[in-house]
């Protein structure tokens, strides 16, 4: 089993990538988690993510395989951030090739502007361990982490004007990308302003 889950800003692909893993009982796969996690010995990818650089196809790739080869993805992953380009879809069904695996469907998440912009206006990130919350999944007690019992407060860096603009990049870079899997058959739009119920239903008809 592969899925791909893909959506815009706030659309909750981490998350709902989490609930439609577990119920599956296979990992989720994320590449920026993948990423952040090898910043913490690597100096080079660290850098890079500080200052906001793109880490290359090739990078991404590399790091994005030697995981997919691990036991645990014998039955199959849910991929999340991957791929983005048209260049990392022909990336991937070379790492599929290899792993003798194929696409069950990828899903796309798609939510209303309006609940896009309270999603993330209204979001709160723990100011110890990074673990964000939102109205859809607040934290069980008010401004307090489950997780480290740290301290949550609003984004200073969202604003009605960055998010505007993260949505109409999201549009714009993945259109190829959408139409690539459309023609496949292998699309799936799924409205995800709603409960993720709706998503593990979705998969699991697919």
């Amino acid at each position: 089993m592969v899925y791909i889950i893909t959506g815009g800003p706030a659309s909750g692909k981490g998350t709902r990538s989490d609930i439609l893993a577990n119920a599956l009982q296979i990992p989720h796969i994320s590449t920026g988690d993948l990423l952040r996690g090898i910043a913490q010995t690597d100096k080079n990818i660290q850098e890079k993510l500080t200052r906001g650089e793109l880490i290359s196809d090739e990078i991404i790739t590399k790091i994005l395989e030697e995981r997919l080869n691990k036991e645990d993805c014998e039955k199959g992953f849910v991929l999340d951030g991957y791929p983005r380009t048209l260049k990392q879809i022909d990336y991937l069904n070379q790492i599929l090739e290899k792993l003798n695996k194929k696409i069950d469907r990828v899903i796309e998440l798609v939510v209303p502007d309006e609940l896009v912009y309270k999603r993330i206006l209204e979001r709160k990130k723990c100011i110890r361990c990074g673990r964000m919350y939102g109205i859809d999944f607040p934290s069980k007690i008010k401004n307090v982490c489950d997780k480290c019992g740290g301290k949550l407060e609003v984004r200073t860096d969202d604003t009605k004007e960055t998010v505007k603009k993260r949505i109409d990049t999201y549009r714009e870079n993945s259109k190829e990308i959408l139409e690539y899997y459309r023609k496949k058959g292998l699309l799936k739009t799924v409205d995800a302003s709603g409960h993720s119920e709706r998503i593990i239903q979705e998969a699991t008809e697919a």
